[in-house]
């Protein structure tokens, strides 16, 4: 196995050998966007917010467990998602049961007009689903996990991933469709 050779190796080797200025140096560069991350999955400011810190203050703690077998953004990354989950989880969101009964079919979307549509509208329809979907649909859509990863983070069966996501595409196809 070869190591990862990442952008910022020089920092990581300082914060290996205990160098926090480094470590800070590692946080002005990733913090942002594993802000973004978080927020995408919790939806909330405060628990992005939480997450993110409690994410960083494990990685300074286990550093010397990175093996550089992925990028330090990967690595951060992936913690930052479980801490997320685990945050909705704590809150005591559902992941909808495992009832097949309620799947839903891929369907062709409904027409929809180009000048309604816009990064804003979708990115609010996103956030206005509910945890269990909106988790999934980070995850899968904006995240680049497939089912198999999804369902091993959020302790759900493949086939639950696959219906949530079907079910929040239907919600977000029934929010979009709609004249605002």
């Amino acid at each position: 196995m070869t190591d990862y050779q990442h952008l910022h190796q020089d920092l990581i080797d300082r914060c290996k050998n205990g160098d926090d200025r480094a470590f800070q140096s590692l946080y002005k560069l990733y913090a942002k966007a594993m802000y973004n991350v978080s927020f995408r999955i919790t939806a909330r400011e405060e628990d992005a917010q939480d997450a993110v810190q409690e994410s960083f203050i494990s990685a300074y703690r286990n550093i010397q467990h990175y093996r550089g077998d992925s990028s330090f953004g990967a690595w951060i990354k992936r913690i930052v998602v479980n801490r997320s989950i685990n945050i909705i989880r704590t809150k005591k969101a559902e992941l909808w049961p495992e009832d097949e009964r309620f799947d839903i079919e891929e369907q062709e979307a409904p027409e929809v007009y180009k000048e309604d549509m816009t990064v804003e509208r979708i990115r609010m329809a996103i956030m206005n689903l509910p945890d269990g979907y909106r988790s999934v649909v980070s995850l899968y859509l904006l995240e680049g996990y497939d089912h198999e990863e999804i369902a091993t983070i959020l302790g759900i069966s493949e086939s639950t991933s696959k219906s949530q996501l079907n079910r929040a595409k239907a919600r977000l196809r029934e929010q979009l469709t709609m004249k605002v």
